[in-house]
């Protein structure tokens, strides 16, 4: 069984607009799996249906063999699932230290805290070196850094993350991305939206693209960005190799 899996997934904001049109994708245990497409294509509303800020109204979500489409946001935590939303969502008046706790506050053991706390600062040392610091003094890479290192205070199975690289420097960006594969090096599941569709995919196992709230293309990483017509479409250029109808095979074409 896949660690997650939806199946014919609908979800909309206001009753009778659908935003999510039967999406279907999985995430298995150890993968880096990249959700790309257009603007408004319901990329972020896929991760806020399986984190519990939007009810599917139908459909099935699927999460270590439980069914969890229609729990509330806390209850889904509990699961193992943790969300790091699009933008920034530090703690700016708080230390950086302070705000590394707040990603435990579910957590009552002060010992475990200590351990994860530990584990944490070990992934990101200048976290530790610059504890006493406010959040609100960082970059908008280190913000980044440092809310999913508060993600993991939970210690999940899951990681979401919701467009990491938006407004960052493409030097911070690359840092970034060279962050999520060393996370899952570790051993970390990942499941992403990002709007830069070329580098989220080159980081990634797999890649879903949503297009009007459907899955249109599903296939490896590699066949995603070596494909002519993904080029075309979503990576903001053509690419050379075998045509897209050669390719058809082994890129599945969803719709």
């Amino acid at each position: 069984m896949p660690m997650l899996k939806l199946e014919n997934v609908v979800a909309s904001y206001v009753p009778g607009v659908e935003i999510l049109r039967s999406v279907t994708l999985r995430v298995e245990k150890g993968e880096i799996v990249c959700l790309v497409g257009p603007n408004g294509a319901g990329k972020s509303t896929v991760l806020r249906t399986i984190s519990g800020f939007l009810r599917p109204s139908s459909g099935n979500i699927i999460f270590n063999e439980k069914a969890i489409g229609g729990m509330a946001p806390e209850q889904i935590l509990k699961t193992g699932i943790s969300h790091v939303p699009q933008g920034h969502s530090v703690f700016p008046k708080m230390t950086i230290h302070e705000n590394l706790l707040m990603g435990a506050y579910t957590v009552k053991d002060k010992q475990v805290i200590e351990q994860r706390l530990e584990k944490v600062l070990v992934l990101f040392p200048w976290l530790k070196e610059r504890a006493k610091e406010k959040a609100g003094n960082l970059s908008g890479g280190q913000q980044k850094v440092l809310e999913i290192g508060r993600a993991l205070m939970l210690e999940p199975p899951l990681l979401i993350l919701d467009e990491p690289s938006l407004g960052l420097a493409p030097k911070t960006m690359a840092s970034l991305f060279e962050t999520i594969r060393q996370l899952n090096s570790t051993g970390l599941t990942i499941l992403m939206v990002e709007q830069n569709a070329r580098e989220g995919l080159a980081s990634a196992h797999r890649g879903y693209v949503l297009e009007l709230g459907r899955d249109k293309f599903e296939g490896t990483a590699k066949e995603l960005l070596e494909s002519p017509e993904m080029a075309k479409l979503y990576l903001g250029g053509s690419t050379d190799g075998e045509s897209y109808r050669s390719r058809r095979g082994r890129l599945r074409t969803l719709i």
